[in-house]
């Protein structure tokens, strides 16, 4: 049936657009007044004006009889066609892009998967370093076709299909047109070639899952929140490619004494009444051997003392931490008959309990206000 719509009006466009802004007019109003898109209840009515606009303007015959005639043929005239309607907004894009669908594998590098593997080091060895040797399961390119994946002596073949291409093309027409759309060939997946003698040792993969020994220097100083990168040992990479990164995650055996606290070592110094009242030196460990320390006369149970130095080294940075030595008062709790006298002999000579007491508004004063 013949028509009168004035085509550029619809579109927006002046009488002598060109194919470009006709193109573009129609995709964004295609976009704009699609069912999918747009809720109005005239909006299917002026969707369907619009791609008849389209079919009309886009191909050259048509509209240079519409420049002429000022309408299009109906049934039984020239360039004759049947309304189009869209399925949907995807069916747009196939229709007006070329309808690319699937993903097209060309042996183009890609980079290998990267690997993280766990290690567990004593206290010992976080705080000197170490050298250890690791065995990682990983992928690597196979070992008899070296990742080509054809037997040896053999190539990869020129995709029949696909001419190398990786696709497929098929034409169509619609009230567009003739359109081209492309598809991943499915004859070899997007590749371009085809193994037609495989590698028997990896069946045409090209990769193989092996264990492999690394050994590696871990520093001094590491800790269960750091993580050591060996670049390009991790999986093999594909075409090419440079292979994955390895990742090494730590784990930190607990030690007799020690805690870890950052780059300081703490400990707890066990100490008895005669030794805290009295004052004493006492052999203390360390990660660098003994250390004495001297303790004055009437130390209080919590006392913290900082031994400069004698912590972990600083990773990545300089000197080390301290180690920290916190004072344990020690109440004995299985007196002989002799100790136990003296200590009743003695108790009548300390200050006792009711020596120390402070009316409550005082010391709740102190409490709130330490620094006075």
């Amino acid at each position: 049936m013949a028509t009168t719509n004035d085509y550029y009006s619809v579109l927006g466009l002046p009488r002598g657009a060109t194919d470009e802004q006709i193109k573009k007019a129609f995709r964004k109003l295609a976009f704009e007044h699609h069912p999918d898109r747009n809720s109005n209840p005239e909006a299917e009515a002026k969707f369907k004006e619009i791609n008849e606009a389209y079919e009309v303007l886009s191909d050259a015959q048509k509209r240079a009889y519409y420049d002429r005639y000022g309408r299009v043929p109906g049934n039984g005239e020239p360039f004759g066609f049947d309304t189009f309607e869209f399925g949907g907004l995807g069916d747009i894009f196939e229709a007006f892009f070329g309808g690319a669908t699937g993903t097209v594998h060309k042996r183009t590098p890609h980079k290998g998967a990267d690997v993280v593997t766990k290690v567990t080091l004593t206290f010992e060895e976080a705080f000197s370093g170490v050298s250890k040797e690791l065995e990682i399961a990983r992928v690597e390119l196979c070992s008899v076709c070296k990742g080509v994946g054809s037997q040896p002596g053999t190539n990869p073949e020129k995709c029949p299909e696909c001419n190398g291409v990786g696709q497929v093309r098929r034409t169509a027409q619609s009230i567009f047109g003739r359109f081209t759309q492309t598809s991943v060939c499915p004859a070899c997946q997007g590749q371009g070639t085809i193994i037609t003698h495989p590698c028997t040792h990896c069946h045409g993969k090209g990769r193989e899952k092996v264990k492999k020994k690394i050994s590696v220097t871990i520093p001094a100083g590491v800790d269960a929140d750091n993580q050591m990168r060996l670049s390009h040992e991790g999986e093999a990479g594909l075409y090419g490619g440079s292979a994955g990164d390895l990742y090494i995650q730590f784990q930190i055996k607990p030690h007799k004494f020690f805690v870890r606290r950052g780059s300081d070592i703490i400990m707890a110094l066990p100490l008895n009444f005669a030794q805290a009242a009295l004052g004493c030196a006492v052999d203390l460990p360390t990660m660098d051997g003994k250390f004495t320390l001297k303790i004055s006369p009437g130390v209080q149970h919590g006392k913290v003392f900082h031994i400069k130095e004698r912590g972990f080294p600083k990773l990545n940075g300089r000197g080390r931490g301290d180690q920290v030595v916190i004072v344990k008062l020690i109440t004995p709790d299985n007196l002989d008959p002799q100790q136990k006298k003296l200590l009743e002999e003695l108790l009548h000579s300390l200050p006792t309990a009711k020596d120390f007491a402070q009316p409550g508004e005082d010391l709740l004063h102190k409490l709130n206000n330490p620094g006075e």
